[in-house]
């Protein structure tokens, strides 16, 4: 069972924390990303799983063993990092066999994993080539192949696809998450990419400051973001935030939003008191063109063929997104009105957390 589990995780760099007390049980065969801003601590958090950093305080757990003061060959775990790090002289054939060779294993066993590995990757063909003959992808797939011989306990990927361009980059995310299902793997994957994030992961960890935000499903963050960060660090494009006045708590709460509009939101009421600030979150594909609703000004607009992007602002200064049809009958330096559904609204005090939904959706797995 290559569970993994971290207990505590405290880590400080001289008087500067960078991690603080995070905990989290990731389960067998799953696909766990670490997501989140520079400067978070994600890759720091995966470093001290891989055993390359030490941590402060807690301990690890793999497959039921501390393993917290193991060093990294012993920790049955395998690292993909953002750089391919493949020995320019050598085959392809080399590099994915480089580790076996470090551990002397027979040469019988070490040719039947390579060409293992080399068929599940698609390099069967270029085995003899150098490094320097490949594309991008397929070197970053020799390096995922040097780790996948191994057979470790644990995947570990620190932005792997950060070096490729955009066409290549989404390519390379169907080809993991295949890869996750003919290994059957327990996966931890780094990056601040929250595409990546929301496509490949069985459950996601937004970190913020060195902290857990919140740890669920892609669906589970995107409907019912336990705070505002993590609202607006999931979804593309990202959240509107709408500052509002509280007018009434009975019954839902009855909020003006800035630029005059008036909503009743289903949400508690508890510890919250009319005339409070609050931000309403309206995500821009929940929105739809009507004769009332909230008035936008159109400033500029983005035509993408089955979609249109419209940037505006609601009130003065909002800033306000709307996703709308690709044909919307809409264009830049005029005013538009939007409606948007009470139950899709997400209700922000102004330390950040929501206010919980009084009769919340199904959750889409």
């Amino acid at each position: 069972m290559a569970t993994l589990n971290l207990n505590a995780i405290k880590k400080s760099f001289g008087t500067a924390d960078v991690l603080h007390d995070i905990s989290l049980a990731i389960e067998d065969k799953e696909f766990v990303v670490f997501v989140g801003p520079s400067g978070c601590g994600k890759s720091t958090l995966l470093r001290i799983i891989a055993g390359l950093e030490e941590a402060s305080s807690g301990s690890i757990v793999i497959g039921g063993e501390d393993v917290s003061h193991a060093a990294p060959v012993d920790r049955g775990i395998s690292m993909v990092f953002q750089s391919y790090a493949l020995y320019p002289h050598l085959s392809v054939y080399e590099n994915i066999a480089f580790p076996l060779r470090v551990q002397k294993m027979p040469k019988e066993e070490l040719d039947a994993r390579v060409k293992r590995a080399a068929d599940i990757l698609q390099l069967t063909e270029k085995l003899q080539l150098k490094p320097g003959q490949l594309s991008g992808g397929q070197r970053q797939r020799v390096a995922i192949g040097r780790s996948i011989v191994r057979e470790p306990k644990v995947f570990l990927f620190d932005e792997p696809l950060s070096n490729l361009d955009a066409a290549l980059r989404g390519d390379m995310r169907v080809e993991l998450s295949q890869l996750h299902r003919e290994l059957d793997a327990t996966m931890v994957y780094v990056t601040h990419d929250q595409v990546e994030a929301m496509t490949m992961a069985d459950r996601i960890v937004v970190l913020n400051a060195g902290k857990v935000e919140q740890f669920g499903t892609p669906m589970e963050l995107y409907h019912h973001p336990a705070t505002k960060f993590v609202a607006s660090f999931i979804g593309q494009p990202n959240m509107n935030f709408v500052p509002a006045k509280v007018r009434d708590i009975v019954g839902g709460l009855t909020v003006d939003l800035e630029g005059g509009h008036q909503m009743t939101l289903p949400v508690e009421t508890e510890g919250v008191q009319i005339g409070d600030t609050v931000d309403v979150g309206i995500r821009p594909e929940h929105v739809t063109l009507g004769d009332d609703g909230l008035e936008i000004s159109v400033n500029v607009l983005e035509r993408l063929g089955g979609v249109s992007i419209s940037y505006g602002t609601i009130g003065k200064t909002t800033r306000f997104c709307a996703s709308l049809p690709g044909d919307a009958p809409i264009s830049e330096g005029t005013t538009i009105r939007l409606t948007v559904a009470a139950e899709d609204c997400h209700v922000f005090q102004s330390n950040g957390q929501v206010l919980r939904r009084k009769s919340a959706p199904a959750l889409v797995a």
